[in-house]
């Protein structure tokens, strides 16, 4: 089916009306008119975005991060990712964020694809790169975050989210990604 044939179910926004606005989330509550012409109510978040780098090593090992996460209350092994700044460009906030994170830059990079992550109750997106030909060169890591930093071969990183290990989906998605490219199965597409 092509989105040309598709049926229309569009919600108009009748009403917003914002519930929280944090430093990093705004919780909304819209009142929303449905394509049969009743009214719902559409609780959400807004986001500012984020980009996720998959950084190979030259021996094709996945940069992986450890880290605590207070809303689940345990450390997960993750891909390097972050949340975009206002006005930042995707590109420019993966170079950030892999030299805060990771200690690192690189002299290869590519948009392999944009994933939206929680689309039932949240605006979220998060821009997914490829980086290759690391260079070491000293983390700095924003106030407050602790961050161990290693890499892993991909079937090893792999068979952790067999175990349950790795349940971070976008750390996920990432290495299944890195899977299908190191085989040379999916092309890195640019954008």
């Amino acid at each position: 089916m092509s989105e040309d044939d598709a049926t229309d179910f569009t919600e108009h926004t009748i009403e917003s009306r914002t519930v929280f606005r944090g430093n990093l989330l705004h919780v909304l509550d819209d009142t929303v008119r449905l394509p049969d012409g009743r009214t719902s109510a559409r609780e959400y978040i807004r986001h500012p975005g984020a980009v996720m780098m998959l950084a190979l090593t030259e021996d094709d090992r996945v940069v992986l991060v450890r880290q605590y996460r207070y809303p689940l209350k345990r450390h997960f092994i993750e891909i390097p990712a972050g949340k975009m700044e206002a006005g930042e460009e995707p590109l420019d906030t993966a170079r950030r964020e892999l030299r805060e994170e990771c200690g690192l830059e690189a002299a290869f990079w590519r948009h392999l694809t944009t994933v939206h992550p929680c689309i039932g109750y949240s605006d979220e997106r998060i821009e997914f790169y490829l980086a290759r030909h690391l260079i070491h060169v000293g983390s700095v890591p924003e106030d407050g975050e602790f961050i161990e930093t290693f890499s892993a071969r991909l079937d090893e990183a792999l068979a952790w989210v067999h175990e349950g290990r790795i349940t971070d989906v976008k750390s996920i998605i990432a290495l299944m990604w890195a899977e299908k490219l190191l085989r040379g199965e999916w092309p890195q597409r640019q954008r």
